[in-house]
């Protein structure tokens, strides 16, 4: 469940860019920004003293850029959710960030609602993918089939497991999975754990990513 005041952060070397998406989110009254830092490495100082729950995230700092930021958060900070907020708009930057943690990814001259709606959709469902995300990730998953093919390799997942996972790809959270299955959150989050350390993932994310990397959904 999304809480009622959503604590976030922000990273990006350019004062005048971090004053302007704190400006321009003031009027959402259920985020607030805690912290602003200038590199990766400022915004760990400021998350071992209070940790928020999302990081708006350039990649292009001093010091500690945004993509080994991503990784120490990933593996010192699990729970905190990356949204990357960026100029670039290459492609393989917006695969391999997602691979590697993050839970979403903006380019700069996003509207600040959508900023708005990413911050909401990573609380509830732990991602955003935007159509511009989407359309990269499905390329890039074609991409590995078709040279990477794996023809020695079943993968198995029971009607309930595929089920979950389905929903899990329509960005439904654990509670609305379960009403709609007529089964306990604590099942949904069990069958999800179970799921993402079989196949080696580490969030709903990753989940999807592998689901569709696979075909495991119709």
């Amino acid at each position: 469940m999304t809480p009622e005041i959503i604590r976030v952060a922000i990273a990006d070397d350019h004062k005048i860019f971090r004053k302007g998406v704190i400006l321009s989110l003031k009027t959402y009254h259920n985020i607030k920004f805690i912290f602003e830092a200038e590199n990766g490495e400022e915004l760990i100082k400021g998350i071992e003293n209070e940790q928020p729950d999302i990081v708006l995230l350039d990649l292009k700092m001093p010091v500690k850029d945004g993509i080994e930021t991503t990784k120490y958060l990933n593996k010192h900070f699990p729970k905190v959710r990356i949204l990357i907020l960026t100029m670039f708009e290459d492609e393989r930057f917006v695969g391999h960030l997602m691979d590697t943690g993050a839970n979403g990814y903006l380019l700069k001259s996003t509207e600040p609602a959508e900023i708005k709606q990413g911050i909401m959709d990573v609380m509830s469902t732990g991602f955003y993918l935007n159509n511009f995300v989407n359309r990269v990730l499905i390329k890039k998953n074609y991409s590995k089939q078709k040279f990477n093919p794996s023809l020695n390799t079943e993968i198995v997942i029971s009607e309930r497991e595929k089920e979950v996972l389905s929903l899990v790809c329509m960005e439904f959270t654990a509670q609305e999975i379960a009403q709609k299955m007529n089964i306990s959150a604590r099942t949904v989050e069990a069958i999800k754990d179970r799921l993402m350390q079989r196949f080696e993932v580490k969030n709903s994310v990753g989940l999807v990513f592998f689901a569709m990397k696979n075909s495991l959904i119709d």
